[in-house]
């Protein structure tokens, strides 16, 4: 069942159903028959370089316009113009690359877009209800002691925060996260993920990595591979689908799907273990490594 279209800035998260989704790109399929039906929680998207995830991402914001298939965000279709700025109205996006002029001061870096988005639409003081979301949204992502440093003297880090603050103006209902923790450091993604989890309630949140301990806290993981989704489901789904599969040895392994050597000296294997192997308890990262190249799996 199609829910009626959510209010901008609403506590409804947004909900996606897309079939069939293919996308070329300079002769190349980077989207080769994708099919998502997503309302609120957090999925991430989890795949090699290369996979189609800022691709995926990039035509849910509407950037990009699919080939084939059907994408519908809240009953609206982003090939009519109109259903296409009413999608942009209700999203938060964090691109890889925001974009930032390195001489604008983080305030109006942040308020540009919030001009563009129409923030404080409505109110009976538009300019005062947007300056105010404006220091909300940054206060939000730790930088409102930042509002009048130059975008060009911060770090990578704080930098990829202006942009996460851009994407939170307006309470979306649906935020998009292209590799949101890339330059940040342990504490800066901690900050993240409680926020995610804050906001993962009332908005639907898709956030790519190619990381798989990002995916340990989401509520479901896509695995992209060239194109393809080849997993939907939980991170235990996702665990569990290599077990059995993984053990540990004294020695280097001549047939493992894959191994490393671990600090203690032993190696960790995955592929089919022979019959006298200790089994270890699996792990996310084990079942995506696993996964890559497998038919399709549900869980």
């Amino acid at each position: 069942m199609t829910l009626p279209p959510a209010r901008p800035g609403s506590a409804t998260p947004s909900q996606i159903l897309a079939f069939g989704l293919r996308k070329s790109l300079g002769g190349t399929a980077v989207l080769q028959g994708v099919d998502l039906a997503l309302e609120g929680g957090v999925t991430t998207i989890l795949g090699p370089n290369g996979a189609g995830k800022t691709s995926l991402l990039r035509c849910l914001a509407t950037v990009l316009q699919i080939d084939t298939g059907s994408l519908m965000i809240d009953g609206l279709d982003p090939i009519h113009e109109s259903d296409r700025l009413e999608i942009r109205r209700r999203l938060g996006y964090l691109p890889q690359d925001v974009g930032l002029s390195p001489a604008a001061r983080v305030f109006d870096a942040v308020e540009y877009l919030a001009v563009l988005k129409d923030v404080g639409r409505g109110h009976q003081d538009p300019e005062r209800a947007r300056r105010h979301a404006v220091v909300a949204v940054l206060d939000q992502v730790g930088l409102g002691d930042r509002l009048d440093d130059r975008v060009g003297d911060l770090s990578g880090g704080m930098r990829r925060r202006v942009g996460l603050a851009q994407a939170l103006l307006g309470s979306p209902s649906l935020l998009l996260l292209d590799e949101p923790s890339a330059a940040l450091d342990p504490d800066e993604r901690l900050r993240l993920r409680s926020l995610v989890a804050e906001l993962r309630h009332r908005t639907t949140i898709v956030q790519s990595s190619h990381l798989t301990e990002e995916a340990a806290t989401s509520d479901r993981v896509l695995v992209l591979v060239d194109g393809r989704v080849i997993f939907v489901g939980s991170p235990a789904s996702l665990a569990s689908s290599a077990a059995g599969r993984v053990w540990i040895q004294n020695h280097a392994p001549q047939t493992a799907r894959a191994s490393w050597l671990l600090a203690n000296g032993t190696y960790r294997c995955l592929g089919d273990p022979p019959p006298e192997a200790m089994l270890a308890e699996p792990t996310i990262e084990d079942g995506y490594l696993l996964l890559r190249g497998s038919p399709v799996e549900t869980g």
